[in-house]
């Protein structure tokens, strides 16, 4: 087996987009931890992602893959075992489509962490928005997941809302993914975090809370 190795950080999403991906093919790794609270990353880190200097940073054969999408799909077409993308070339599309909507606004519910009053609103209100184009758009018919039977690439690229949503609303004291209003992305959470591989790799969250309620007092702190 070549070597694997992921620089990331334990409680991002991002990382765990690709924990997802390489614990549902069953590729071992070396996971290395960045310490990106206190921007204290490393000169692996730097070297092999010198653009952004952000995690994840996916590390095969000595070679670096940077953003977790990218990431997603390089894992997909290396080891195209347990195939994450469908076959067919406009469900191909569809679920690219999806994957960059998701990337697009997964900074809708950290914009709600990270402010308050009036700016916060106008944050909730635009989140509000995503959750209704998934809600009525992706999640089609009674599907398991958003691409049938199966957890596949879209359902990853979405994995921030099941593990991260429901910590930052407790954080910032609101409610916005109400079951009522959005009940097949309700069931798409509990479908998405009782499969085994994703539920024993999503971050403990107790230790999630503590980490957002210092992101927030952190954001709140820092002048504008």
């Amino acid at each position: 087996m070549a070597e694997v190795k992921l620089h990331g950080a334990w409680g991002s999403p991002f990382s765990c987009r690709v924990v997802w991906a390489l614990k549902l093919k069953g590729i071992p790794y070396e996971n290395i931890e960045e310490d990106i609270v206190n921007n204290n990353k490393s000169n692996l880190l730097l070297k092999y992602n010198p653009v952004y200097k952000k995690i994840p940073v996916l590390v095969h054969d000595g070679k670096p893959i940077c953003e977790s999408m990218i990431i997603v799909e390089y894992i997909d077409e290396k080891w195209p075992h347990n195939p994450l993308l469908p076959f067919h070339p406009h469900e191909r599309a569809l679920a690219r489509f999806w994957v960059k909507f998701a990337d697009e606004k997964v900074r809708t519910i950290f914009m709600v962490l990270r402010t308050t009053g009036e700016e916060q609103e106008k944050a909730k209100k635009e989140c509000l928005e995503v959750l209704r184009v998934i809600e009525e758009h992706a999640m089609g018919g009674d599907k398991k997941f958003f691409g049938g039977e199966e957890i596949g690439m879209v359902d990853i690229a979405f994995g921030w809302i099941a593990g991260w949503f429901d910590v930052i609303e407790e954080v910032v004291g609101v409610k916005l993914l109400e079951e009522h209003e959005f009940p097949r992305l309700h069931a798409w959470l509990n479908n998405f975090k009782q499969v085994p591989l994703i539920k024993h790799n999503l971050p403990h969250r107790h230790d999630l809370l503590a980490l957002y309620q210092g992101v927030r007092e952190k954001a709140l702190a820092s002048p504008n």
